[in-house]
């Protein structure tokens, strides 16, 4: 019986923890496939890859969710903590953390626009960068050579500005650069217009148009390359996009907002009549200013008539005169006393040096030294003969403390075989040599017996 109960035990499965992850993979994006999801961001950071990574969350709940840079590249706007959003994507398990997650395909902001998202979030961001300050914006000419027109050669802007131009001055020179001002790519082509008329100085101010239209059709505009062009310009720009409601940020970076294409064509020159009265009364104000400055210049000279200067001139030339000779009187006699107390110095100075000769005090020094040299000599030669008497004194001290003077009383000194001086009798053996140091000469013998 319980050998039967034994074999009705199931066989035990062990799964490892990357078999277990697989598994929830694999079900939960078999059965998580785009769908929507909504809740409030948070905890949203972008990698420098590109990819964007955040938390999805309600009261109760989050989940993570990753948007790679290919979906995020798509997107208009960007997200950020706080935005009540709907996701579109499928779930997986990220398998190093065992974390299930998001993979999002498209982002759309709830309560809010897509479009009207991303035109706040990048007029933020360049407000504060200064783009949209007045202190940047540049004048417009009073009266340009040549406009650059940037806009599509088909469109009804560009024929609203040509007829303004060519009735209000005939002559002005119009440079059109063609654009796409809607869809794809448009962006790219409006920034590169710009600075092409940037590099080349082709324009003295420039139009940046087009009609009136949807955000979506104005979203050209709205790209942040464009405003950073238009920021960039050396030029002056009038932005004239849409109709007087529209609004983009190409009209916040612009020097100048037109709220028409043709208001456009009107700000940027004046009418013919216009300009010919502004001469006028440039001409006008010139007379009255040079009326002005002859009857003060005459007014100023009749003054200078009425001076006594004018009234009496040669009593002024005779006072000039008669001062000029008395400065002249003063220098002559400050430069004689000058002189003369230099001649007193020169002369005190010159009898100081007569009374001062020179040979009598060389023969004097001279005198000195010859006493000083023969004192010295004296001193020298003292010093010299105790310096020889102490050296005679310390040779006959040597003499008589030397070995030899012993050996000339008839001592002798031995020494043996190995040189070593002998100064007992056991120090050598019957046999040995030993060498006998006389005072003059020595010997060599042999030891034949020892003496006790």
């Amino acid at each position: 019986m319980s050998q039967l109960q034994f074999n009705l035990i199931p066989e035990r499965k062990v799964w490892t923890v990357s078999q277990l992850t697989a598994r929830i993979r694999d079900v939960l994006s078999a059965s998580f496939t785009g769908i929507w999801v909504e809740g409030e961001v948070s905890n949203f950071k972008e990698a420098q890859s590109g990819h964007l990574y955040f938390t999805l969350k309600d009261e109760s709940a989050q989940i993570r969710c990753v948007c790679f840079r290919n979906s995020a590249m798509r997107l208009k706007f960007r997200p950020e903590d706080g935005l009540k959003a709907r996701v579109r994507g499928s779930i997986s398990v990220y398998e190093p953390r065992g974390e299930y997650q998001i993979y999002v395909e498209h982002i759309e902001p709830v309560g809010v626009g897509e479009l009207q998202l991303a035109f706040e979030q990048l007029k933020k961001k360049l407000g504060e960068e200064g783009l949209f300050d007045a202190a940047r914006k540049k004048p417009l000419p009073m009266l340009p050579g040549r406009i650059g027109v940037i806009t599509s050669p088909s469109g009804a802007a560009l024929r609203d500005i040509l007829r303004i131009l060519r009735r209000r001055f005939p002559n002005v020179r119009v440079l059109i650069y063609p654009v796409r001002v809607q869809g794809e790519g448009a962006a790219g082509e409006i920034a590169a217009a710009l600075k092409f008329f940037t590099a080349r100085a082709a324009a003295d101010v420039l139009i940046l148009a087009r009609g009136g239209g949807s955000l979506e059709d104005l979203w050209a505009f709205n790209e942040e390359k464009v405003a950073r062009a238009i920021a960039a310009s050396h030029i002056p720009v009038i932005s004239a996009v849409g109709h007087e409601t529209d609004f983009t940020i190409a009209d916040f970076v612009a020097d100048v907002r037109a709220s028409t294409p043709s208001a456009a064509a009107e700000i940027v020159v004046q009418t013919r009549e216009a300009f010919d009265n502004h001469i006028r009364q440039l001409l006008l104000s010139l007379g009255e200013r040079l009326q002005y400055i002859i009857l003060d210049r005459r007014h100023r000279l009749q003054e200078l008539f009425a001076h006594r200067a004018f009234r009496r001139p040669e009593e002024i030339v005779r006072l000039y005169r008669q001062r000029t000779d008395e400065l002249s009187l003063r220098l002559g006699d400050a430069l004689r006393v000058r002189l003369e107390r230099l001649r007193k110095r020169f002369i005190e100075a010159r009898a100081r040096v007569a009374s001062f000769d020179l040979r009598t005090r060389l023969s004097a020094l001279r005198s000195r030294m010859d006493q000083r040299n023969v004192e010295l000599t004296r001193r020298v030669e003292r010093l010299l003969v105790v310096k020889r008497q102490r050296f005679e004194r310390l040779v006959l001290q040597l003499e008589e403390r030397s070995p030899l003077r012993v050996l000339e009383r008839g001592y002798a000194i031995v020494y043996d075989s190995a040189g070593r001086v002998v100064r007992a009798a056991d120090q050598v053996g019957v046999g040995d040599e030993v060498s006998v140091r006389l005072a003059r000469g020595r010997l060599i013998a042999e030891i034949k017996r020892r003496a006790e």
